[in-house]
């Protein structure tokens, strides 16, 4: 299978686009993740600018961004970002569902890393769960997990679309039977009352 990236595409819709990421809230509780990032492309060297100008206020600057090669095209030595040039290294070994970013002041911030083409509610979900503080969940965890959810949501919206297609329906409403007047019932009259 052959990738191809086109450069000029990507980099025409992301200029001025904030990064989509969650932080984990400051908090003495560690966790595997420190939130989780949600890029629109594949393409590093047009995606990574946003993601740093995001973490600067929050991480310092980040120097330095690990990543796996298998959900990225083309992994750039190098990438420009306001003010500095960010180091990009990449390990086969390194979860490819997790980015690690370094930063001289902070440290080390690991992001779940959502592929951009994961839609609007199974991202929200999935960055949620990144940023919950203490959680021992790794990245590969949320994603299988959000697949697995994923399928049982498509498995669902199949069984109720065939069961109607096949001519059942939900249930009418039925009120409480309080709500009409009896009829046809008889009145019989109490002992010692008297009709008026």
């Amino acid at each position: 299978m052959t990738t191809s990236l086109d450069r000029t595409a990507n980099r025409a819709l992301t200029p001025g686009l904030p990064a989509r990421s969650s932080l984990t809230p400051k908090t003495t509780l560690a966790g595997r993740l420190d939130g989780a990032w949600w890029p629109r492309s594949r393409d590093l060297a047009a995606e990574l600018p946003a993601l740093a100008d995001a973490l600067e206020g929050h991480w310092g600057r980040i120097t330095r961004v690990l990543v796996n090669p298998g959900h990225w095209p083309v992994v750039p030595h190098k990438v420009a970002v306001t003010g500095h040039v960010l180091h990009v290294g990449w390990f086969t070994e390194q979860d490819p569902d997790k980015v690690i970013l370094l930063s001289y002041t902070t440290g080390r911030c690991d992001l779940l890393v959502i592929p951009p083409e994961t839609e609007p509610a199974s991202a929200a979900r999935l960055m949620t769960a990144a940023a919950v503080p203490g959680s021992g969940r790794t990245a590969g965890a949320l994603m299988s997990g959000e697949a697995a959810t994923g399928r049982r949501m498509r498995e669902a919206r199949s069984s109720e679309d065939a069961w109607e297609s096949e001519g059942g329906a939900a249930p009418a409403h039925r009120p409480h039977p309080a709500a009409h007047p009896v009829v046809g019932a008889r009145m019989i009259a109490l002992p010692g009352r008297t009709g008026r």
